[in-house]
């Protein structure tokens, strides 16, 4: 049982420890400079080893944006490009093939493709992204398109969320990414992104995969116009088609990674970014809330790896991977290395106190020998 010193976390303590879910009016508190960030980190660690022991995961992985050119002028985001725009880019068939060929060699287990939304590409170009690897490396997964994407191939073609995500699994897809998710809250989500796909479409989009089997990741933007209130009901909305997934038996979301707001080339550069207290608040707040949610990712990409690694202790257990080529948040101001090495991410990991282990992208546990690699067993340790 843990000793709170803080009278104002007492009542929430006891909620978990009693395994009672929290309130919204519980989660908006928990943003509190009154509630100690420490007290609150051994709360939100009391469910981290509930669910995962001492578990930290990694996996070994690349990234794709196959283009940033696109139709969407979102002010948080400082990846888009204009068609004339000098760095705009579309990656051409051999391009594509060579960073799988690169992936493949560096031992990835896995591949997560998301990119702009090119006016002059047609669909059959991105579907053409996931066959051409699918069909020339089989043994990647290839994780790909936020909702926003699928929506703009629903529009593209005229047909169905639940059209392109069957069309996309028969190319090749494996599961989808958690992108686009900002905050879903109108008043901040219809300043920051009013033109694409809007929180009801986010949701039919992971309903949808939910239900044809695809396993997803749910994301937060936060640390820019948003107020706690906003964050907690973001959270709380996840957490409500959680729970529609799982009592469907759909399998549902597997982790949740909250990202900081980057704001450097943005249209909101005047913001500071969030601060380390405010990731490893909102990380431990996120733990506590996501009640039904297996996983907590630390992304180091946006975290720093200092950060990430002291949020092991603050609701995270995964710290994601060794990241290769990942762009959009590097072009955002992220400061932290293009990719790290294994070594790096398991002396990160042991360092913090807790056992590697390395994961592929639906939690099964990777072997590796001089043969190469193989997946095992699903790891589970709590509920």
């Amino acid at each position: 049982m843990l000793r709170t010193s803080s009278k104002i976390l007492r009542p929430i303590r006891e909620k978990v420890e009693a395994g009672e879910r929290l309130n919204l009016d519980d989660g908006v508190l928990l943003y509190s400079n009154d509630v100690p960030l420490p007290e609150l980190g051994e709360l939100a660690n009391l469910v981290r080893e509930r669910k995962n022991g001492n578990f930290a995961y990694y996996n070994i992985n690349t990234h794709l944006n196959p283009t940033n050119i696109c139709v969407y002028r979102c002010t948080f985001c400082a990846f888009r490009s204009d068609l004339r725009d000098a760095k705009g880019y579309a990656m051409s068939d051999e391009q594509i093939l060579a960073r799988g060929q690169e992936a493949v060699s560096a031992g990835s287990t896995e591949m997560h493709i998301v990119g702009g939304l090119h006016h002059q590409a047609k669909y059959e170009w991105y579907r053409n992204v996931v066959s051409l690897l699918h069909e020339n490396f089989p043994t990647l997964h290839l994780k790909a398109w936020t909702p926003v994407e699928i929506d703009w191939f629903a529009r593209q073609t005229g047909k169905s969320i639940r059209w392109v995500l069957e069309d996309m699994m028969d190319a090749g897809l494996g599961s989808c990414t958690g992108g686009g998710a900002e905050i879903f809250h109108p008043e901040v989500r219809d300043q920051i992104c009013e033109h694409k796909a809007d929180s009801s479409r986010w949701f039919e989009s992971h309903r949808t995969a939910h239900e044809l089997g695809l396993r997803s990741n749910c994301t937060m933007l936060y640390g820019h116009i948003e107020k706690p209130y906003h964050r907690i009901d973001h959270l709380i909305r996840l957490r409500e088609l959680q729970d529609a997934s799982l009592q469907k038996g759909w399998g549902g979301f597997q982790t949740f990674i909250p990202l900081a707001f980057h704001p450097e080339n943005t249209g909101l550069s005047h913001i500071t970014k969030p601060s380390g207290p405010m990731d490893l608040r909102t990380m431990a707040i996120s733990r506590l809330m996501l009640d039904n949610v297996p996983h907590m990712k630390a992304y180091w990409i946006m975290l720093g790896v200092g950060t990430a690694q002291i949020a092991l202790s603050y609701g995270a257990d995964d710290i994601d991977g060794t990241v290769r080529h990942e762009l959009i948040y590097h072009d955002a101001g992220a400061e932290t290395p293009e990719v790290l090495s294994v070594e790096k991410i398991r002396r990160v990991i042991e360092e913090a106190g807790r056992e590697p282990v390395e994961r592929d992208t639906l939690y099964r546990r990777v072997e590796r020998d001089e043969s190469g690699w193989r997946v095992g067993e699903a790891i589970a340790v709590g509920g």
